[in-house]
């Protein structure tokens, strides 16, 4: 994990360069602000190859951990938030592959190297048995919907930051640099509420999964520990957030600011409650 760590920061900086090159006035003539330099699209492609590989050493990294253990590789923070991370590298790659996106390499990195970092460094906890209250199937179901939800909120979110800066450059005049390969504000706009349709019902699945577990575990469905009350708090969030796009007509800057504190409320609850708040989800120490 260390490695991947490294080189998701090292593709970071290729990107940067990449988005370095793009917006200096000589690699782009007015009337072609997407145009991109010879230097831009190298430093471009080796972030691509960077981040490639960062990918399969960060997956292969999840499946060891997971070897070592001789179990799914989800019994603690450390676990999930590079599996978490993992499931958004491999959506981003498939983006980029697939729709061309090589303008998310940039933000997705950053996320990926600051994400991995912090796994490496402080959420990192040694390889154990799993506690008697983790020995279900209903914990891996609920683990496993909460990493692919968490990875969609993540994209979603990334996406609503991109809008703010995209629109804000729209409203200003021709858009130049970095920012002109992007899709348009109101593309951005729409992949956010996809991405988001599709976590808040998996995000709704892993909390009634959760409640299963628990009752299997500790004898309720729910006892209002704090992660479950965060996990509630982060489902009204979104649910606000669906409910304002859907029924009141938020676009835009409202919608994006409200899929921003989402993903802030989603990281709280799975970072700040861990190191902040004891609770019966404070199972590995971290």
């Amino acid at each position: 994990m260390v490695s991947s760590a490294v080189i998701y920061l090292l593709a970071m900086c290729a990107y940067a360069l990449e988005w370095a090159a793009i917006r200096r006035p000589a690699d782009t003539a007015p009337g072609e602000e997407a145009a991109v330099s010879p230097r831009a699209s190298r430093f471009g492609r080796i972030g691509l190859g960077l981040m490639l590989v960062a990918v399969l050493c960060h997956v292969a990294g999840v499946v060891l951990r997971g070897v070592a253990a001789q179990r799914a590789p989800w019994g603690n923070m450390y676990e999930f938030v590079t599996s978490s991370l993992g499931f958004a590298a491999l959506f981003a790659l498939y983006l980029i592959w697939r729709r061309g996106w090589g303008w998310l390499g940039l933000p997705i990195t950053l996320l990926l190297a600051v994400g991995q970092g912090l796994a490496v460094t402080v959420f990192y906890v040694a390889v154990a048995p799993l506690v008697p209250a983790l020995h279900s199937v209903w914990f891996i179901i609920h683990i496993v919907a909460a990493a692919i939800a968490g990875a969609a909120f993540n994209l979603g979110g990334i996406a609503a930051i991109l809008y703010l800066f995209r629109v804000r450059a729209e409203n200003k005049g021709p858009v130049r640099g970095y920012l002109a390969r992007m899709p348009s504000a109101a593309t951005l706009d729409d992949f956010s509420f996809r991405v988001l349709r599709f976590a808040f019902p998996l995000w709704t699945f892993t909390i009634l999964a959760g409640a299963v577990w628990a009752d299997y575990a500790w004898g309720r469905f729910w006892g209002w520990d704090p992660k479950e009350t965060w996990s509630l708090v982060t489902w009204v969030v979104y649910a606000a957030y669906l409910h304002a796009r859907v029924t009141a007509g938020w676009k835009g800057v409202r919608a994006a600011w409200l899929a921003i504190i989402g993903v802030l409320v989603f990281w709280f609850n799975f970072v700040g409650i861990n190191l902040l708040v004891t609770g019966l989800h404070s199972y590995a120490g971290i």
